[in-house]
């Protein structure tokens, strides 16, 4: 017997063959000699529909007793269907029930909100939208790694437990073995780290940039693509505490290039969810956002703009009375901000470079006027900040200068300081928010419904 999913259902040359296909019944109607069944599999936004005649064997112990939500697997002739929007259709031969659903099972025929769908997220990939949601991102996982590998870089594994906080922002997850209700005091009064597993504080990681550095500057171009954890109290549709980061870097690269790698990854990202996920697109595009297939071919056709960071502030300045959050030189673009830019001024993505270096990492290259770093931000509508990027500064005593500045001690980087003792060369690279591309590509307005199992304060169910 030949067993087929949906999707490849769909795309048979004509009707006639006998197959088998497993899912799961999403609703059902009985007439008096028969019933319809519509069934999914997962494997595409579709559904079949399936004519069980009540001449089949188990027809009134199994097919009128299924409720929406049991697993059934249904062999049968595929045929022409007559049915409005819908090419075919099985005539069932058989219908197996595997396991059926009580009353109380959550996901009836209706509409539910994604609010609702959070806390109950080992069943949410059931729904139409989240069902459509996790087969873009496993189609973005592939295209993230087909990008990279076809443009030389090296996929590296970074660790999840760090010793360094590359923000340097102080907001991680500490790791520990220590009894919380015994711990060891040092002379100070402070924890003493050194009884701990790694002899010293240890937490999981903000990002994989500074040992993907070490990588860069012995292959050459590498990448990484993994989880990464922030413990800032962000309850926002933007953030979450543990999500997935793309970080390439590489030798050689000056800042120009950085910025052409972060366009040229977004649009062949873009240019292939329209290709590969054209179906569940076009749900998101009538269901979610009604301009997301129109953002999305302008930003896969056209060019991204690239300004100064100093001319994106003289610009928003002249509209400041629009703003929340009013605009001088020196402040950090908030997302309204970042998406006047992309929405209103240039309608398209906008790369902002040469920040001041009050507002960014240590490990930037410092620019010769002394006030600002060959930072970049890749900004795009409907989102905000999509990419973080910069060249790196490879220069042993001003990178020894900036940790001062803010207050790092150059003794817990002394490895990364190495870098810049043997052989230093100019290097760039960015860091990408999974999370938020799937936000871009998909129109969905919160990042909590772009994750399987989303943490964020207050919650880590499930």
């Amino acid at each position: 017997m030949n067993t087929i999913s949906i999707k490849e259902l769909l795309r048979l040359e004509k009707a006639g063959n006998t197959v088998q296909i497993n899912g799961w019944l999403r609703t059902r109607r009985d007439s008096k000699t028969f019933s319809f069944l519509e069934i999914y599999d997962g494997s595409c936004i579709a559904t079949i529909q399936v004519i069980a005649p009540d001449s089949i064997e188990g027809y009134d112990t199994v097919v009128v007793k299924m409720a929406t939500g049991a697993s059934v697997s249904v062999t049968g002739v595929v045929q022409e269907s007559p049915g409005k929007g819908q090419r075919f259709e099985i005539l069932a031969q058989s219908v197996v029930m595997f396991g059926n659903t009580p009353a109380e099972y959550p996901l009836q025929k209706k509409r539910h909100s994604f609010e609702f769908l959070r806390e109950i997220s080992h069943l949410r990939a059931r729904t139409n939208t989240i069902g459509a949601v996790m087969r873009v991102r496993s189609a973005m996982s592939y295209a993230v790694h087909t990008f990279f590998q076809e443009n030389g870089f090296f996929y590296v594994h970074t660790p999840i437990i760090s010793t360094s906080d590359c923000e340097g922002a102080g907001s991680i997850f500490h790791v520990t073995t220590l009894d919380y209700d015994k711990m060891p005091r040092n002379p100070e009064g402070g924890v003493d780290f050194t009884k701990d597993f790694f002899a010293r504080q240890a937490g999981l990681t903000v990002s994989g940039q500074l040992e993907g550095e070490a990588f860069a500057l012995s292959l050459g171009k590498v990448y990484t693509f993994g989880p990464t954890f922030r413990a800032e109290n962000s309850n926002t549709p933007r953030h979450l505490a543990e999500f997935w980061m793309v970080e390439p870097e590489a030798a050689f690269f000056r800042l120009p290039d950085d910025m052409d790698l972060a366009e040229k990854f977004v649009r062949y990202c873009v240019r292939y969810a329209l290709e590969k996920c054209s179906d569940d697109i076009a749900f998101f595009n009538e269901r979610i956002e009604t301009q997301l297939l129109a953002r999305l071919e302008l930003i896969a056709s056209n060019s991204f703009e690239r300004l100064s960071y100093t001319d994106a502030v003289n610009i928003l300045q002249k509209h400041n009375d629009t703003f929340e959050y009013k605009v001088s030189w020196g402040s950090d673009l908030q997302s309204e901000h970042e998406r006047y830019l992309t929405e209103k001024v240039f309608n398209r993505p906008v790369i902002v470079y040469d920040y001041p270096k009050e507002i960014k990492a240590f490990y930037m290259h410092l620019n010769d006027d002394g006030k600002t770093v060959r930072a970049m931000d890749l900004l795009v509508p409907g989102i905000g900040e999509l990419i973080g990027g910069s060249e790196r500064e490879e220069r042993y005593d001003v990178l020894i200068n900036r940790m001062g500045e803010v207050g790092l001690d150059p003794a817990s980087y002394w490895w990364y300081l190495d870098l810049r003792k043997y052989g230093s060369t100019p290097h760039a690279g960015f860091g990408l928010g999974f999370e938020r591309l799937l936000l871009l590509v998909t129109g969905m307005q919160n990042i909590r419904d772009v994750i399987p199992f989303p943490r964020y304060p207050g919650n880590a169910e499930f």
